[in-house]
């Protein structure tokens, strides 16, 4: 790869990183004032006008009626469930420690592929699994507000785990779509229909919603999330995964939650204690770790 490419590509995939680590804060900028599927709807509705743009320029694509099932389960699970739960969860619990848990999807993508494609795992893979447990159960417990009690932190937690499963499963379900049809052509159909899913949710909320309250920090918090974490994330990594492989942009990808905690400590005043410090590092150890598919051939 000549030298200026390189740099494209590594500079696509630091902003990558920049862009979703901060979308963390941002939801919790934007849940201040603007109730929360009015931010999903909004922030996917937006987002698939952009790239109904794109596709018309480029050509849509032939899909088959079964093609448009898939896509729209996979849809289901993400955009769909998973942010619901994220969102959802942003509002019990901080950004850094969500962005912690979120970086677990990997190692849950490993699991469910043992599971249900029957893919064999490493035995790194396996240290890799139970490392994140472990890491994970240190990150949570290690919340000063936490008790075993439904409620507060522990119910953030857990819906932050459920958009971790929901993302998880859409991986392993899309799989057969990106033989077929490029990352641009499933993703612009998985936006619209997810723009399509939060729909009622957003019409049952629109009675609602004082316009004028909202804050023009909250604005700002939606404007983010429609530009910079879902248009502009996508069309980075998108660029970077055509000049390196997944496994390598992965590696990439688990240093969001560093941007989260810096981005949630400047702007939000959010921190971490140093038991959650010491979770997240066995966590962020564990994704890299399962992330190393030559070592885990070679165990």
């Amino acid at each position: 790869m000549p030298e200026h490419e390189r740099l494209r590509t590594y500079s696509a995939l630091i902003a990558t990183v920049i862009f979703w680590g901060l979308s963390f804060v941002a939801t919790k900028v934007a849940l201040e004032s603007i109730p929360t599927f009015t931010i999903i709807f909004a922030r996917f509705t937006l987002a698939s006008v952009f790239f109904a743009g794109m596709m018309f320029r480029q050509g849509i694509p032939s899909f088959t009626p079964r093609d448009h099932v898939m896509i729209f389960l996979t849809a289901f699970f993400e955009p769909g469930l998973y942010f619901i739960f994220e969102t959802l969860g942003l509002v019990y619990t901080t950004a850094p420690k969500a962005s912690l848990i979120i970086a677990t999807v990997p190692v849950t993508v490993m699991v469910l592929s043992a599971l249900l494609l029957k893919e064999k795992t490493g035995r790194l893979g396996v240290a890799g699994v139970l490392l994140s447990l472990v890491g994970i159960v240190v990150l949570i417990t290690g919340d000063p507000d936490f008790d075993w009690t439904f409620g507060g932190s522990l119910t953030g937690d857990l819906l932050i785990f459920g958009a971790v499963l929901s993302a998880a499963l859409y991986i392993v379900g899309a799989r057969n779509l990106g033989r077929r049809y490029s990352s641009l052509e499933i993703t612009t159909m998985q936006v619209f229909y997810g723009a399509v899913f939060y729909a009622p949710a957003f019409i049952w909320q629109l009675p609602g919603i004082s316009w004028y309250s909202i804050s023009g920090r909250s604005w700002g918090g939606l404007l983010y999330l429609t530009v910079f974490a879902t248009v502009a994330a996508f069309l980075c990594y998108n660029y970077a995964l055509t000049k390196i492989s997944a496994s390598r942009a992965a590696v990439f990808i688990n240093g969001i939650p560093v941007v989260t905690a810096i981005g949630a400590w400047i702007i939000l005043g959010e921190s971490l204690t140093i038991f959650q410090v010491a979770g997240g590092v066995l966590v962020l150890v564990a994704v890299f770790v399962t992330n190393l598919p030559g070592l885990n051939k070679r165990s």
